[in-house]
């Protein structure tokens, strides 16, 4: 209702009252409008969100983003040279690869040009070399299979009570009927889901060496791929509920095909981490729907500790087992996002406040992890540290976040950003309960990112097969890069066992936890001589 002389109140501090209330809502506009902004135009990271000159942080968070996988923009050589009181970063390529053939091509000056002028021949006294790197498009070849046959020619076998010819037995396809061999498939599934390419431009790739390999060509071997390996992501899955601590976060995806709903609704991609710090596993469920049943099939009767965040279906899990213990953890990089928002709404010019004094807080409390992972500290060592060290800071921030609470319009982004911390406060301090508890999910996110790049790569899925197809393949891949095991190479040993492997007992050998790395080591010089 627009307002008018007659239905606005005659008493002043009512007046007041309608005045101020309208500004704090003109604020929330104004600092919604500065955050969209931000979102489409402004940078994605946090991490030089501050400035220190006028009390913002000057640059990265300590420990923030040290699980983040590394950008795929090549990073430079850099040498350090003392210049007077600082140092200068004297930048240079990278050195080619030593391992690469080199093919040598000799440039040499004209006869006539090796005459010198006083009428002697001109000597070699030296030689100037630049390398370049050439490329050579993909080889393919045919495999070609011949089996010999035997058979008596004198007596035409009836002497014999074995079989009339004799042959020797077929190798076992991994897809019966199809022409895929092991280094096929695992080039397509490395390019789709760790390079985020589609089927589509695969497709056209192959097409470029004249070779014709369609979309739903692949789309399928995925599929039947992905059911010969379920005993394996079963396995990986114990690994997760092994340990005592676990990690979950979930994203949307767009299938098409979903019996009874329309291809415009939400269907969700799960991913679901944990396992010892040197054997780290990684799990992706696809789901229809956001709702607490996902988590909870997954996780069971687990009695760990769940890092999440702040999604409410995660409360249930802490009473699976009819227990009221608290058993989940908060993500840190949540929570101080919330405030980095505040920061970006505010605008550049905004003097720093409230949120600027909270991201410094919780700087310190990375700082105090960063010092833990340097001093390659074991469990117990992480423990006394943050008793010592961060437990103070949290008592702080917990004092500083109820005086703020009473200061900031509740309504206000600000506001919003310290209720959100007070709400959870038990679970977010929780992580110094126990030196193994991570203080973000980080590893979760770091997970989950490929499948987000890909996602605007590929846009949707078209069927709930390959959907769970996707979910079972990025199990394997993101699990090989948890433990530093590059995908491509890997998937190369484990496809050449598959037609073998039946069991979750007989792919433990070859998980990527487990796998005799020398195995990779050998394929990758065996095939292009690098060790």
């Amino acid at each position: 209702m627009s307002p008018t002389h007659e239905n606005l109140p005659n008493d002043v501090n009512a007046l007041k009252d309608v005045i101020i209330e309208n500004y704090h809502e003109m604020q929330r506009m104004k600092e919604n409008n500065r955050l969209l902004k931000a979102a489409i135009y402004g940078k994605k990271s946090e991490k030089k969100i501050l400035n220190s000159d006028n009390g913002y942080l000057q640059s990265s968070f300590p420990g923030f983003g040290d699980e983040e996988t590394i950008s795929a923009k090549e990073k430079e050589v850099v040498e350090t040279i003392k210049v007077k009181t600082y140092n200068r970063k004297k930048r240079g390529r990278k050195p080619l690869p030593a391992h690469l053939p080199v093919i040598e091509k000799l440039i040499d000056i004209p006869d006539d040009a090796k005459l010198c002028g006083c009428g002697c021949q001109k000597s070699i006294i030296g030689q100037e070399v630049h390398n370049a790197l050439t490329h050579i498009p993909a080889q393919y070849s045919i495999l070609r299979t011949i089996r010999l046959k035997y058979a008596c020619k004198n007596c035409e076998g009836t002497e014999d009570q074995g079989p009339t010819v004799t042959i020797a037995p077929r190798p076992a396809q991994i897809i019966p009927k199809s022409f895929a061999t092991s280094s096929l498939l695992a080039y397509i599934m490395a390019a789709k889901f760790a390079d985020a390419l589609p089927f589509y431009r695969l497709s056209k790739i192959f097409q470029r060496q004249g070779i014709a390999l369609g979309r739903g060509t692949m789309a399928n071997w995925t599929i039947a791929l992905s059911k010969l390996l379920e005993p394996m992501v079963e396995a990986i899955q114990d690994l997760i509920l092994k340990y005592p601590v676990a990690y979950a976060d979930e994203t949307p995806l767009q299938v098409l095909k979903e019996e009874g709903r329309e291809a415009s609704k939400k269907s969700f991609m799960w991913v679901f981490c944990g396992g010892p710090p040197d054997k780290k596993a990684v799990i992706f469920k696809y789901s229809r729907t956001r709702a607490a049943d996902v988590p909870l099939n997954f996780f069971g009767n687990y009695s760990g500790h769940i890092m999440s965040d702040g999604y409410s279906v995660y409360k249930y899990v802490d009473k699976v087992n009819g227990e009221n213990e608290n058993k989940r953890l908060r993500c840190w990089t949540h929570g101080r996002r919330k405030f980095t928002d505040v920061i970006k709404a505010a605008g550049k010019d905004a003097e720093p406040g409230v949120s600027h004094k909270v991201v410094k807080i919780i700087a310190k409390l990375y700082s105090i992890e960063k010092e833990a992972k340097e001093g390659n500290l074991n469990a117990n060592e992480r423990h006394k540290l943050r008793q010592l060290k961060a437990k103070p800071i949290l008592e702080v921030l917990h004092n500083k976040l109820n005086t703020w609470k009473k200061a900031l319009p509740p309504k206000s982004k600000a506001g919003n950003a310290v209720q959100y911390f007070l709400n959870d406060w038990d679970v977010f301090k929780s992580y110094i309960d126990d030196g193994r508890f991570p203080i973000d999910n980080n590893l979760a996110e770091n997970a989950i990112r490929p499948f987000v790049v890909g996602r605007k790569n590929w846009l949707f899925c078209n069927t709930p097969a390959g959907a769970r197809a996707m979910a079972t393949i990025l199990s394997i891949i993101e699990t090989a890069k948890a433990n530093n095991i590059e995908p491509y190479w890997y998937m190369r040993i484990l496809f050449e066992k598959l037609p073998y492997l039946k069991t979750k007992k007989d792919f433990l050998q070859y998980l990527p936890q487990n796998i005799d790395r020398a195995l990779i080591d050998k394929l990758k010089k065996d095939t292009i001589g690098c060790g």
